[in-house]
């Protein structure tokens, strides 16, 4: 396979995410301008058919590829095999065993330019986010798995989370990403991009589905008027906040709205909220809950936010409570919405936890 060295520049140029790189180079190097467009709407329709899944709970349990590591759980010792076998690092997969989102990342790892890719570049081993394992982290610590992903807030299945060679962690991603964006995390780590720019900067050069797009957001009664004012830190607000962050002419903000928002369960949760909506590329002013004056744009910036629609729930008095920042369906919204008004994450129970005790 050759790798031309201003590829990633060109892929750039045209909009499409430099994963293509595993391409073989004389391929790409000979592309016209409508194959790359060929190119970028496979792209986008990958970004949709992430969409196009029922995220009810699986019948039959997830089973991860065979060549994921067969190990001790002892990250340290994994990390070390790694580095042996001249791998860039380590991913650990937090799941678990009905998860249709688990199962969706399994479809996209048969893959076979993301299996070549992820079997090149990392070793890979699995937690159980409510198993009983014992979990050594690179650091030495142990616990149980279910207490290593808690502490992980590895609480949206599937997460993953990038080990460099050193043990430090380059990169997470929370939940289920379509299958061009879990490339473009992939190379992320392996080419380094990590240690210099954020993840949003890195897909806003390559990510045609992240550049400022013109139009308007999809309207919905539920969100309150201007003027913003979010601050909680002198008197708590009297309902849970969330704040949608979108953009225009966004596929999965349309499904979001068509889909989800529409149902009458979703609805009734909604509107135990204070619930507004933000464009992500916006200059509408906001105080934040911590009682900073910023723009939309500015906000999603310090909050390095990379995917639309993503969803922040705060409490009260103003502190993140968590935030869905990837592919979310009736069911994981509806989970999420309960766990919020339960108030369970005052009393310190993680949403995993919480899940357990409400099966």
């Amino acid at each position: 396979m050759v790798y031309y060295p201003d590829m990633f520049t060109k892929l750039v140029t045209h909009g499409v995410l430099a994963l293509l790189l595993l391409v073989p180079g004389p391929i790409l190097a000979q592309e016209s301008d409508a194959e790359w467009d060929a190119w970028e709407q496979t792209l986008t329709e990958e970004a949709e058919e992430a969409w196009e899944f029922n995220d009810a709970p699986l019948t039959e349990q997830v089973e991860t590829p065979d060549w994921f590591q067969l190990t001790f759980l002892d990250l340290g010792e994994d990390l070390a095999d790694a580095k042996r076998a001249g791998r860039e690092g380590l991913i650990v997969y937090f799941g678990q065993k009905y998860c249709p989102y688990c199962q969706a990342l399994m479809e996209d790892l048969k893959q076979p330019d993301i299996r070549s890719y992820v079997q090149s570049n990392f070793h890979v081993v699995e937690v159980d986010i409510h198993g009983d394992r014992t979990v050594t982290d690179p650091e030495g610590r142990e616990s149980s798995e279910k207490a290593f992903a808690e502490r992980e807030n590895a609480n949206l299945t599937p997460t993953l989370i990038f080990y460099d060679p050193e043990g430090r962690q380059a990169h997470k991603l929370t939940g289920y990403h379509s299958a061009y964006r879990f490339r473009a995390a992939l190379e992320y780590v392996a080419d380094d991009h990590y240690q210099t720019e954020s993840f949003r900067s890195y897909l806003q050069r390559a990510d045609p589905n992240l550049a400022p797009r013109e139009g308007e957001l999809n309207p919905s009664e539920v969100f309150a008027p201007p003027p913003f004012n979010l601050d909680r830190t002198r008197f708590p607000g009297e309902r849970p906040l969330i704040v949608f962050f979108e953009q225009a002419d966004c596929h999965a903000c349309d499904v979001l709205h068509s889909g989800p928002m529409q149902r009458k369960a979703i609805r009734d949760l909604l509107d135990q909220f204070d619930t507004i909506q933000l464009g992500v590329w916006g200059e509408t002013p906001v105080i934040t809950p911590d009682g900073e004056r910023l723009t939309a744009r500015e906000w999603s910036e310090r909050l390095r936010l990379f995917y639309t629609p993503t969803l922040l729930f705060f409490d009260r008095g103003g502190e993140e409570i968590l935030r869905l920042d990837s592919v979310a369906h009736f069911y994981r919204i509806q989970g999420v919405l309960q766990y919020v008004l339960s108030g369970a994450h005052q009393e310190g129970v993680a949403l995993q936890e919480w899940s357990r005790r409400n099966r």
